[in-house]
């Protein structure tokens, strides 16, 4: 692996972003990390350390880093897209479309639906044996949450052209039109009360994140400190005025939340942190420029979904192996706790880094050329991946037998229909080229 690594660094084109590659791997590494350093475990169960030490809670308004992982997301679709759409102008008869979404969801679906195949037969066969209870049927709701990410990241995929096309024509309007939507949304929720108006923020408020990747890519984000401080100051004034929690992650048993579903204040902590992140591109761009960073950045970027589709599984498997062993836990933020913490948290890379091993195999590129082929097809495909994946996501896999669900949006939502779901899903975006490749043929 390693001279692969450094061959595809060598051959990396002068005119690449590297700081776009090197800030794709700091936002999930961080998140990550948050979530080794957040997790609260005692043989009762599983908490949140924010919500046993609520000062802590200021910290998510640097470590709640998902927006600019989103951002990057838009700046590479983008350059994706219009890649494509130049490859196959219109009126040569194709749509770059299909073409797009496999391009973009190969290496992103491979990984994920071999950690749900996986981790869907391992809870079948616990619960056939009689386990599922404490902290296993705990660990059986947790390890697909970080799906959420997953559902969202497809959404974004499937907006991109008609997204990018609105950008092309309005600019910065079309980024308005969104934040002017979210604005809407939580207002039609605190002000008056309208129910489930609050799922569309799933919507406007990611999109409006995921847009400021395109500015970006048109060279158009400038003033980043004013962009920077305009979110800041907005998501301080929201959440000292209005409604709106401390934290910017979820906390268990809150009756709102920033980021389920997501909230104008969480918009503006987005703002914050793409303005942030630009503030810091000149050093960030001189560091990535290093052979030697340049490498590690590289082979990082080629195992990020494995990493963190796995990473909540390692962090389980570290307390449950203490928990089997006999050991106590400490009590969570109690002066042992915190002086185990870098020990769990080196455990658990360890682990991380051997299921990486197991399976990174599955995030490799494809060697399939990308063709035109059927829009319609890929975009029923990707439609039954969202809700399919985004339906995991909550409901876990614990209580497969007794056919436990959870509610997604208004419709209940079981882990077997869920997978099954996301795997036609899958099949069908895959299934959008082959007729294309048959008439080459």
């Amino acid at each position: 692996m390693g001279s692969r690594v450094r061959a595809l660094a060598e051959a990396t084109p002068d005119t690449r972003d590297r700081y776009v590659d090197l800030l794709r791997v700091l936002s999930l590494g961080t998140v990550v990390l948050g979530h080794w350093l957040m997790a609260a475990v005692t043989a009762d169960g599983v908490g949140n350390l924010l919500a046993v030490v609520p000062e802590l809670q200021l910290l998510t308004w640097a470590l709640q880093i998902m927006p600019v992982f989103f951002f990057v997301g838009g700046f590479s679709h983008a350059l994706s897209y219009r890649s494509l759409r130049r490859r196959h102008p219109a009126g040569d008869g194709a749509s770059p479309y299909a073409a797009f979404l496999r391009a973009r969801l190969r290496r992103l679906l491979r990984p994920t639906m071999v950690f749900v195949l996986v981790w869907g037969a391992a809870a079948l066969l616990v619960q056939l044996l009689g386990g599922g209870g404490g902290l296993t049927g705990v660990s059986l709701r947790l390890v697909t949450q970080p799906l959420w990410f997953i559902g969202i990241y497809l959404a974004m995929v499937a907006f991109t052209p008609p997204l990018l096309k609105l950008h092309e024509r309005y600019g910065w309007s079309a980024f308005g039109a969104l934040v002017a939507g979210a604005v809407l949304v939580d207002v039609l929720r605190f002000v008056l009360g309208v129910p489930f108006v609050e799922f569309l923020n799933f919507a406007f408020v990611w999109l409006a994140v995921h847009q400021l990747g395109f500015l970006r890519a048109d060279g158009r984000l400038r003033l980043p400190s004013a962009l920077a401080a305009t979110g800041l100051g907005g998501a301080a004034l929201l959440v000292a005025a209005g409604p709106y929690p401390l934290s910017m992650v979820g906390m268990p048993g809150e009756k709102v939340s920033n980021m389920a579903p997501p909230t104008l204040a969480l918009l503006c902590h987005g703002l914050w942190l793409v303005g942030a992140v630009e503030l810091l591109r000149g050093p960030g761009a001189r560091l990535v420029a290093r052979p030697r960073v340049w490498r590690g950045v590289v082979a990082a970027n080629g195992v990020a979904m494995t990493a963190f589709l796995w990473h909540l599984t390692a962090m389980l498997g570290v307390y449950g192996a203490l928990l089997a062993a006999g050991v106590t836990l400490p009590e969570p933020a109690s002066a042992a706790w915190w002086a185990q913490t870098p020990l769990r948290i080196a455990a658990a890379a360890l682990l991380t880094a051997l299921l990486v091993a197991a399976f990174r195999g599955f995030e490799q590129p494809s060697p399939a050329p990308v063709r035109p082929g059927s829009g319609p097809l890929a975009a029923l495909g990707i439609t039954l991946c969202l809700f399919g994946v985004l339906g995991l996501s909550m409901v876990g896999f614990a209580g497969l037998l007794e056919g436990r669900t959870a509610t997604l949006i208004a419709v209940p939502v079981s882990a077997p229909a869920a997978v099954a779901t996301a795997l036609a899903g899958w099949w069908l975006v895959e299934r959008s080229g082959f007729a294309v490749r048959r008439d080459e043929g």
